[in-house]
């Protein structure tokens, strides 16, 4: 399941539906919860069986299919494939929690989104989408400082997560690191070379770095 918003918040070019981003960060506070949002989470259990974990080997093969199509409808249905893989913790507990986190956060309900992916995180520390899905909670809250480090621990786990790559790139351009968000969009062709908001992003930034004064 996924961040049906995050390709508008982050635009980093996801399947439609999918969730997947300072010098200038928020307060790093959490925010005030409203009184409605303060609603008890239903219970977790731990004994729920574990789920299959993704095959190294499937996104592997993925991700070469990924950087050698061209067509992008095809690099879609590739990059489709690689977020189900990702979506997979490999625990049944933390993908329900996950699905509890994903409606909080449509309904705008922050601070109960991010009390959830913080358990993700605590518990499944080497599942890279909970990090990336909690930058995205932090980027929606104006947490920029907190959304990068989630990105940088997403990348660390998964290098190839262009998802997180995009994240990072729509950050760093929001606060004036132009040069640094181009290298980030990228890293993310690099990876997905179809990827066209990642391509109009490099566009648009080159065009810019080379008009502004020296």
């Amino acid at each position: 399941m996924r961040f049906l918003t995050l390709s508008a918040i982050l635009a980093i070019g996801a399947p439609a539906g999918h969730a997947q981003e300072f010098d200038e960060p928020g307060t790093g506070e959490p925010l005030p919860v409203p009184e409605e949002n303060l609603v008890a989470p239903p219970p977790v259990y731990d004994d729920v069986p574990l789920a299959a974990a993704p095959e190294k080997t499937r996104l592997d093969d993925l991700f070469d299919k990924l950087k050698k199509a061209r067509d992008p409808r095809y690099a879609r249905t590739l990059a489709d494939s690689i977020w189900s893989e990702w979506f997979r913790s490999g625990s049944a507990t933390v993908d329900l929690m996950l699905g509890w986190a994903n409606t909080a956060f449509e309904e705008k309900k922050y601070n109960v989104a991010l009390d959830f992916l913080d358990q993700v995180v605590t518990r499944a520390p080497d599942f890279a989408e909970g990090w990336n899905r909690r930058a995205t909670v932090h980027y929606a809250m104006d947490n920029f400082a907190k959304a990068m480090t989630d990105i940088e621990k997403a990348l660390e786990l998964e290098p190839r997560h262009f998802g997180a790559l995009a994240g990072m790139a729509t950050i760093l351009e929001r606060t004036g690191k132009k040069e640094a968000a181009l290298k980030a969009w990228e890293r993310a062709l690099d990876v997905y070379p179809a990827m066209e908001s990642a391509q109009q992003a490099v566009i648009r930034l080159s065009d810019e770095l080379a008009a502004d004064p020296v």
